[in-house]
């Protein structure tokens, strides 16, 4: 034991440390690095109304052209062929059965405005652009004369051929895929499959349920003729037999409803079945 401590009974005082120096001062905070802007979201892809893929085919006798724009529709969520010649594209498109055609004018074994013809001839409702490097004013009077639906000249910008198309697939009745998922539009025609609403040019139309499942039916598959077997089986959900003049009377109920005063939308296809299109503006 230490003597000190011993005689007066305490501890020894601790030694001095000397003065405790001043703490550092924190160093001052890093401004945070101002946000990004976001990133404008891409537009949700169209698509048919029952959400499959919309399908355009791309016709040039310039491969390489050809595929570059295939691949930009492709990223766009679309299906896509090519062909190179009037008769290639003739067997393309009966193949494929687009919804779009891209088409250039000038091609090896033919016109593309002799090709348009026989293309309409297949499919009315067609959705066509010119891609061409004819640029005068009476070669775009002629292509639109011919039945096309819009016009682009070459050299062209990639971004404004799919903004064409966009336009042109939407006044053909085309929806947005995703966001629009219950709403089904074709021309002034929409049917609201969530709220179970119908309206053409804005005016609300009332429909019974079986009405409401026939119309969903056709605006599903727009420019598609359906037979009445497939409307049977589709909206009834088993078979009629012979009763298939169901179908007739329940078109002629929605006819009166839809068309009613406004040029019409439901055709019949005589010995095929019925087409829901949109109606000419």
């Amino acid at each position: 034991m230490d003597d000190t401590a011993s005689h007066t009974g305490h501890a020894a005082p601790a030694p001095h440390a000397g003065p405790v120096p001043p703490a550092k001062p924190a160093a001052p905070a890093k401004p945070a690095a101002p946000a990004k802007p976001a990133a404008p979201a891409k537009p949700a892809p169209l698509t048919r109304p029952d959400g499959s893929p919309v399908r355009v085919l791309v016709v040039d006798d310039e491969p390489d052209l050809a595929e570059v724009l295939a691949g930009v529709l492709r990223y766009e969520g679309w299906q896509v062929r090519t062909a190179g010649d009037v008769a290639t594209a003739l067997a393309r498109a009966a193949d494929f059965l687009p919804d779009a055609v891209v088409l250039d004018i000038m091609l090896p074994d033919g016109n593309g405005l002799a090709a348009l013809r026989d293309l309409r001839a297949a499919r009315q409702d067609l959705c066509v652009l010119f891609l061409t490097a004819r640029d005068s004013v009476e070669d775009r009077i002629a292509g639109l004369t011919a039945g096309g639906d819009d016009y682009v000249t070459k050299p062209f910008s990639l971004e404004e051929v799919l903004a064409r198309l966009r336009g042109l697939l939407r006044r053909a009745g085309m929806t947005r895929a995703r966001n629009d998922a219950a709403l089904l539009e074709v021309g002034d025609l929409t049917l609201d499959e969530d709220a179970r609403e119908v309206t053409r040019g804005g005016d609300a139309i009332d429909l019974s349920p079986t009405e409401f499942e026939l119309l969903r039916y056709l605006m599903r598959n727009p420019r598609r003729v359906l037979s009445k077997p497939q409307i049977l089986d589709h909206v009834w959900s088993y078979d009629f037999g012979g009763e298939a003049h169901v179908v007739e009377l329940y078109i002629s109920y929605l006819r009166r409803k839809v068309d009613a005063g406004r040029e019409p939308m439901i055709h019949t296809v005589r010995g095929a079945g019925y087409v829901l299109k949109a109606a000419p503006r």
